[in-house]
């Protein structure tokens, strides 16, 4: 699976700086991350639609563009998909409420830290 995502992300770094009139990712990627964030909201939107409405395929296929431009996100900020991997393999076996517990305890004391 991940070989699939490596494969596209090798793609889209491929068309940075390419003609953006000639390629969709390209186009994204030089409108930065506003370009770039309002298409993942309007995906994540669909999904969620579709996911709603119970209809598989179509959860397959908005998930599919979901994750698509995410990936296009990532290379922006120059990651990679195993950047995410890696986090995922992380939590793995960690209850996901003792992770979140973790990441908003992380987010208090960070912000304590700054208003001092």
């Amino acid at each position: 699976m991940s070989d699939i995502l490596e494969r596209l992300a090798a793609v889209i770094e491929s068309r940075r700086g390419g003609d953006a009139h000639a390629s969709y990712v390209s186009k994204l990627l030089a409108g930065g991350p506003d370009a770039i964030l309002k298409k993942i909201g309007e995906e994540a939107t669909e999904t969620v639609m579709a996911a709603k409405d119970g209809e598989r395929t179509r959860i397959v296929s908005e998930t599919a563009d979901l994750w698509f431009h995410c990936l296009i996100m990532l290379a922006h900020y120059g990651l990679k998909p195993a950047d995410v991997l890696a986090e995922l393999g992380r939590r793995e076996g960690v209850s996901g409420l003792e992770e979140k517990a973790a990441r908003t305890g992380n987010a208090r004391t960070q912000t304590e830290g700054k208003s001092r």
